[in-house]
């Protein structure tokens, strides 16, 4: 089997309808590996404002990290560190030259997020837990609607 990477690692979700800490974890993993994979976006985009929008969308998965260890630290009732493992940035292969066309796979792939923070948010019994979750799945659509931005201004 191959090595878990940032577009495989949310097969691990994928069957999951209710989040105890190990999905949390995984889930904490590849949101600090989603700002560096917007980060790497906006390296090879040549065009500023499409790099601008995808910084954006950077800076807000950290953020969703950081919601996501607050979910764990409810969860678990104490303060949490993350382990070296999961602090690690997933491998995001991505090519030299980007086009409008991959840019739609990312609208895509928001949108499934927010779907899959909404329905573990509607399965969650902790109620703070639910709100983060559900905030991190309304930034997924946002940041959706900036990556068809971003194709929208490669396709011109």
């Amino acid at each position: 089997m191959s090595e878990i990477n940032f577009y495989t690692a949310g097969s691990l979700l994928a069957d999951k309808e209710v989040l105890g800490i190990a999905e949390l974890e995984i889930i904490y993993q590849l949101e600090c590996s989603g700002e560096m994979f917007y980060n790497l976006l906006a390296d090879r985009v040549d065009n500023a404002e499409a790099a601008a929008l995808l910084r954006k969308n950077a800076i807000e998965e950290k953020g969703h990290a950081r919601r996501i260890a607050r979910a764990i630290e409810i969860k678990l009732g104490h303060p949490w560190l993350p382990t070296a493992e999961r602090e690690k940035i997933l491998d995001i292969p991505l090519p030299d030259a980007l086009d409008a066309t991959m840019f739609l796979a990312v609208v895509q792939g928001e949108i499934n997020g927010d779907v899959g923070y909404q329905m573990w948010a509607d399965a969650e019994a902790n109620e703070e837990v639910a709100r983060l979750l559900r905030l991190n799945g309304r930034e997924e659509t946002i940041h959706a609607g900036r990556a068809q931005q971003v194709a929208d201004i490669l396709a011109r």
